[in-house]
C-alpha cells in the first residue's frame, strides 16, 4: 500500500517516515513538503510541493500538518479525492466541514489523537459520565513547551464526548481557567485546563468529582511514536472501509 505523508517535516511527519520507510505492509510512497526535507528517504520517494503530484503518487494520505495546510489539502481531495487520514487539530469548523464533504466520496478517519488508549479512554468516558450524572467534570491536559494550541485538541474531544453524553453544548459548559472572584461552579460546566512544559508528549486527566468520592482517568502519552503507529495503523484499516468519516473508537470497535 503506498502511503503518502502531508506535513513530514513536522514531528509525527518525521515519525511516520521512520515508521514507513521500513513497513512490511507499506511503503511511503511520496512526501509533501513546502520547502526542502532533512530527512532520509527511501529510495522511488517523491517529494513534492505539488499537491496533484503527491495525490497521484499514493493509495493513502496521513495529514499532520497545520490547520491552514489541511484546508488546502481537502480542497485538492475534493477534486481528486483519496482516503486521508487525519491526525492535524485545532480545525476550524469550516475545515472539518469540508472534510464531512470529503467523506462522502472517500473514507475519512479523523482524530485529535491517534492512540489506541485514548479511543478506549472515550469508550470509559461515555459510560462514566452518562451514569454518575451528580459528579462534577473537570480536565487537565499537560504537553510540551512547543505545542501551540490550548486547550489540545484531545482535551477538547474528552470534553465534547461527556458533554454530548449528557445532553448539554460543549461550547456553552466550557470553561477554560479560572481566575479572580467567579462565583461557585455551576452545576453543568465542564473546566478544561492547560499546562505546558519541558517535552512532555501528553497526559490528559478527565476527573469526576462527586461529594464523598471521585473518579480521575489519566492517559499518558510517553512517545509520539504512539500517535505515529496509531495513524499508520488506522491508514491500513481505512482502505478497507466504505465512504463515511471515521474515527478511532470505529477502528477499535467500539
Amino acid at each position: 500500500m503506498k502511503v503518502g505523508v502531508f506535513g513530514a517535516n513536522g514531528r509525527i511527519g518525521r515519525l511516520l517516515v521512520e515508521i514507513l520507510s521500513q513497513h512490511q505492509e507499506c511503503k511511503l510512497s511520496a512526501v509533501f513538503v513546502r520547502h526542502k526535507i532533512d530527512v532520509a528517504l527511501p529510495s522511488g520517494c517523491l517529494v513534492t510541493n505539488d499537491y496533484q503530484e503527491f495525490i497521484k503518487a499514493c493509495d493513502v494520505i496521513i495529514d499532520f500538518s497545520l490547520p491552514e495546510a489541511t484546508q488546502q489539502l481537502l480542497n485538492h481531495l475534493l477534486i481528486s479525492p483519496l482516503p486521508l487520514v487525519c491526525g492535524t487539530t485545532g480545525l476550524q469548523p469550516e475545515v472539518l466541514g469540508l472534510m464531512e464533504e470529503l467523506a462522502k466520496k472517500t473514507p475519512v478517519l479523523y482524530a485529535t489523537n491517534m492512540s489506541k488508549g485514548i479511543a478506549i479512554l472515550n469508550a470509559i468516558l461515555k459510560k462514566v459520565a452518562t451514569n454518575f450524572k451528580e459528579s462534577d467534570i473537570e480536565i487537565c491536559e499537560i504537553h510540551h513547551h512547543n505545542k501551540k494550541d490550548a486547550p489540545s485538541g484531545t482535551a477538547l474531544t474528552l470534553a465534547e464526548t461527556c458533554a454530548k453524553s449528557r445532553g448539554l453544548d460543549l461550547s456553552k459548559v466550557r470553561v477554560s481557567g479560572r481566575d479572580g472572584n467567579i462565583g461557585a461552579r455551576t452545576k453543568d460546566e465542564i473546566g478544561v485546563v492547560s499546562l505546558r512544559g519541558g517535552d512532555i508528549a501528553g497526559r490528559h486527566t478527565v476527573g469526576f468529582y462527586a461529594d464523598g468520592e471521585y473518579l480521575e482517568f489519566t492517559h499518558n502519552a510517553t512517545s509520539r511514536l504512539t500517535f505515529a503507529k496509531g495513524a499508520v495503523d488506522a491508514s491500513i484499516w481505512l482502505v478497507k472501509q466504505k465512504n463515511n468519516l471515521y474515527h478511532m473508537q470505529d477502528m477499535m470497535q467500539f
